[in-house]
């Protein structure tokens, strides 16, 4: 392992006015997009589609550090042979791949998952760097309900974590380590402000068991925001203080940065939150985004999978990189929203 490299991919992914574009949709996922959009999900249309984002240089040059792919996309190429990784590098940013294959129930701990993908990820590493990939994303889910999240579920979420991150850096690939506390149900911000608590209390003593060293991973966490059916919303300054507050606990001044997902946020909502921790300040991390439904929304919808609105789409997401750029800063305001 080559730490001063892994932190400069690190470093890299968290620049100052930039952030992570998540374009890994499984093709499950990506179906329920396209279906909201009456695109078929079609190989050529999910193609075409992250073929627009890639190819939005304004967007892609000046606010997205790095683009994490799905299996597929990384091994595709664009429609005149160009590989895909090859556009993302051209526009300067970092390709990276997601590596789980997704949360399961957990044995005897009913509403509860666990992530899987650990066999043979060693060999699937070796060959995502092969194929352009410098950094990755294992995404682990914990739920809050009656009686859940167990201790069990923490822990074998957080042992899964440290385990996929340390054979990243040892396959000389940056680790997001995304431990997400999910915002569906109806729990308080106290409630939400207690179980990441704990949850990445438990990552961060399993990511030293491991032996990673944290200089060279990236944070993805939830923010600390109330359940979508809590009666109680909390405002944005409410959010950003909650936030700063737990991560301080428990995060160590090593890791370089914390790009946060957005989690099922509206996209107005997830810039003006990160705006708003970056105007309190006072942290050791560089925060940013890390965002898929709140940079893809837009786009997804202004281009309809009509060859026609590509230029539509590209400026649609040319906005949203940009606000999300501004917001990692600090710089926001609703008044560049039009």
């Amino acid at each position: 392992m080559n730490l001063a490299e892994l932190n400069k991919v690190a470093e890299a992914m968290v620049a100052p006015g930039k952030g992570i574009l998540a374009a890994d949709e499984s093709s499950g996922t990506i179906k329920k997009r396209f279906d909201a959009i009456g695109v078929e999900s079609t190989e050529e249309n999910r193609r075409d589609y992250r073929e627009l984002l890639f190819r939005a240089t304004e967007a892609m040059s000046n606010y997205i550090s790095g683009v994490i792919l799905y299996d597929e996309t990384i091994r595709q190429n664009a429609k005149d042979g160009t590989p895909l990784v090859r556009l993302i590098e051209q526009t300067g940013a970092i390709p990276g791949i997601k590596v789980d294959t997704g949360a399961k129930p957990l044995p005897f701990c009913p509403g509860e998952t666990v992530t899987e993908g650990l066999d043979g990820l060693r060999e699937r590493l070796n060959e995502y760097y092969r194929l352009g990939a410098r950094f990755a994303k294992w995404r682990a889910v914990i739920d809050i309900g009656p009686g859940i999240p167990s201790r069990n579920c923490i822990v074998a979420n957080a042992q899964a974590l440290a385990r996929y991150a340390a054979l990243c850096q040892e396959a000389q690939i940056v680790p997001i380590v995304e431990p997400e506390v999910l915002m569906d149900g109806d729990h308080t911000i106290g409630r939400c402000a207690e179980v990441t608590e704990a949850t990445l209390r438990e990552v961060f003593y399993q990511l030293g068991l491991a032996g990673v060293a944290l200089e060279g991973i990236v944070l993805k966490p939830n923010m600390i925001v109330p359940g979508k059916k809590c009666p109680t919303q909390a405002s944005v300054e409410q959010v950003a203080v909650e936030t700063i507050k737990v991560l301080k606990r428990v995060v160590p001044a090593a890791v370089p940065g914390i790009a946060y997902l957005s989690g099922g946020q509206s996209d107005v909502d997830a810039t003006a939150h990160l705006d708003a921790m970056n105007r309190i300040g006072g942290f050791p991390w560089k925060m940013t985004f890390s965002y898929g439904r709140a940079l893809q929304a837009a786009p997804q919808k202004a281009w309809s999978g009509k060859p026609e609105n590509v230029p539509a789409a590209q400026k649609a997401f040319l906005h949203r990189a940009r606000m999300n750029g501004l917001a990692s800063k600090g710089e926001w305001s609703r008044d560049l929203e039009g």
